[in-house]
C-alpha cells in the first residue's frame, strides 16, 4: 500500500483502507494486509463522500456536475448527470439509494432529488453563503455545513442552530446523532446535547480520520491506528 502523495484516506468498519490521490485523481481500496481490492482512475477531481457504507460509495465532481455511485469493488453502479436538470451545484450529499441532497448555487436552494426517477421531492431557499463549502450532511431536518474555517448547523428555514470557527476543516462524518469535524490533524465532535469538543489530535499528522472503532493518523509514510476506547480529554 503506497501512501506517498495521498491527499485523503478513509477506513470502513471491515478493516479496509481507501486512498485518494489528487495527482492522478485515483481512488484505491486495500484490505487490512495491503492487498489492492479495487481502483478508480477519475479524469476530473471527485470528492468521495464516505465509506461508512462500503457497499454504496458516493462520489461528487463539481467540475463535471456529476454524482456517481460505486459498489464494494469500486465498480460504477450509477452515474447522475446534474447538468441536465439543474444549475451549478457546489455540493451534493447522497442520503440513500433513492435520494440525494443538492446545494444549487445559482438559485441558493437546497434540493431533495429522487434520482431513481428524476423527481424533485422538495426545495428550500437558503440564506447562508455557499462559497467555500467543503462538505455537507443533511440529517433530520438540519443541514450540517463544513468550510475550511467554519462548521455550522442550520434548519430548513435557514435558521442558524450552531456555528464555530475551526482551522483547516476537511470533511464531516456522522455516527447516529454525533457529528465529527475532521481537520488535518484533529477531530472534533458536536451534538446538540453536549456541544463542541476536541476528541483526537495527532500534531505531526498530514491527515487524520476515524471509523467507528479506531482513529487513524498518516505521519510521514506510515499509517498509525489508535483504538477508540474512550474519548481523549483536551
Amino acid at each position: 500500500m503506497n501512501l506517498k502523495e495521498t491527499q485523503d484516506f478513509f477506513a470502513d468498519d471491515y478493516g479496509n483502507i481507501y486512498l485518494y490521490k489528487n495527482k492522478n485523481f485515483s481512488f484505491t481500496k486495500y484490505d487490512s494486509t495491503g492487498l489492492q481490492l479495487g481502483k478508480i482512475m477519475f479524469t476530473l477531481p471527485f470528492k468521495i463522500q464516505s465509506v461508512e457504507n462500503p457497499l454504496n460509495i458516493f462520489a461528487f465532481s463539481e467540475n463535471a456536475q456529476e454524482m456517481r455511485l460505486y459498489d464494494q469493488n469500486l465498480v460504477e453502479i450509477q452515474k447522475i448527470n446534474l447538468r441536465q436538470n439543474f444549475g451549478s451545484m457546489v455540493m451534493v450529499f447522497g442520503a440513500d439509494l433513492q435520494n440525494i441532497w443538492l446545494l444549487e448555487d445559482s438559485t441558493k436552494r437546497l434540493i431533495k432529488y429522487r434520482f431513481r426517477d428524476r423527481n424533485v421531492q422538495n426545495s428550500y431557499l437558503m440564506n447562508f453563503s455557499f462559497e467555500g463549502i467543503k462538505d455537507l450532511i443533511v440529517f433530520k431536518n438540519n443541514i450540517y455545513i463544513l468550510k475550511e474555517k467554519e462548521f455550522s448547523v442550520y434548519d430548513f428555514q435557514s435558521r442558524l442552530i450552531f456555528k464555530t470557527e475551526i482551522d483547516g476543516g476537511r470533511k464531516l462524518r456522522r455516527e447516529n446523532g454525533d457529528f465529527f469535524i475532521i481537520e488535518n490533524d484533529k477531530i472534533f465532535k458536536w451534538n446538540l446535547a453536549q456541544g463542541f469538543s476536541k476528541i483526537f489530535e495527532a500534531p505531526n499528522a498530514k491527515i487524520v480520520d476515524k471509523n467507528s472503532t479506531k482513529y487513524f493518523a498518516l505521519v510521514g509514510n506510515k499509517l498509525y491506528l489508535y483504538n477508540i476506547e474512550k474519548e481523549q480529554k483536551f
